[in-house]
């Protein structure tokens, strides 16, 4: 017997990259996507889609696929479509209080605050368009569970407490202090969906126009003159 040819096939045949390789690569189920998202990856398709389509129109297999997992990894994270709404609202509209915190004094001259904060709802809307559109179509939501309600609540404090200062004062005229929110904050949303519908482009120039055009609507008769500084 040859045992020299018998050895040789068997060297060329271990020595073969393609099979080295082959055996080497790890195996991956059928029809099974390998898992790439994560939480962060969910909640960030979820905004997306969220504000895009609303709540509705926002599927659970679309957003697991533009967060790169499979549907059923979704509910590795939230129990339901409810829960994960709830959990992209709370985060963009606690993002929208740390703004308005940050950017609001708690004292001062009223028009000087509220220019202050037109000028950190401005900030907001340019530097987190998805979740200002999020917060714009969902707010209203009868899917919000009692947190995310709170946390709105939490967030308007600060307007509240703009609003609260210029009754007293009556550097805003006579009214209740839900409707000069509601007039404050249509202009504002009016103004940005209508940028985002190509009317008019988004410049600081509209902004303080609008913003002024906000500040007459519910000034006062002890109201003071537009800043230096307004937005």
């Amino acid at each position: 017997m040859n045992v020299r040819s018998q050895i040789r096939p068997a060297a060329r045949r271990a020595a073969r990259p393609s099979e080295i390789t082959a055996a080497a690569a790890p195996r991956r189920g059928r029809g099974r996507p390998p898992r790439v998202g994560g939480r962060a990856a969910l909640l960030d398709a979820a905004l997306t889609l969220f504000a895009e389509r609303g709540y509705h129109g926002a599927s659970i297999p679309d957003i697991a696929a533009a967060a790169r997992m499979a549907p059923a990894s979704v509910y590795r994270h939230v129990a339901s479509k409810d829960e994960l709404v709830n959990l992209v609202f709370r985060e963009a509209k606690a993002a929208l209080g740390a703004a308005l915190t940050a950017g609001v004094p708690a004292t001062g001259a009223l028009r000087a605050r509220f220019d202050a904060l037109w000028a950190a709802l401005d900030r907001f809307a340019r530097d987190q368009p998805r979740a200002f559109a999020f917060l714009e179509l969902h707010h209203h939501g009868d899917y919000l569970d009692t947190a995310s309600r709170a946390v709105e609540l939490r967030v308007l404090a600060p307007i509240a407490a703009v609003v609260q200062q210029g009754l007293t004062t009556r550097a805003l005229r006579g009214g209740s202090a839900p409707a000069l929110i509601i007039a404050v904050w249509g202009a504002f949303v009016g103004m940005i969906r209508a940028t985002r519908a190509g009317y008019v482009a988004f410049t600081p120039a509209l902004s303080r126009e609008v913003a002024a055009t906000a500040w007459a609507a519910i000034a006062g008769p002890s109201a003071p003159r537009a800043t230096k500084d307004s937005p």
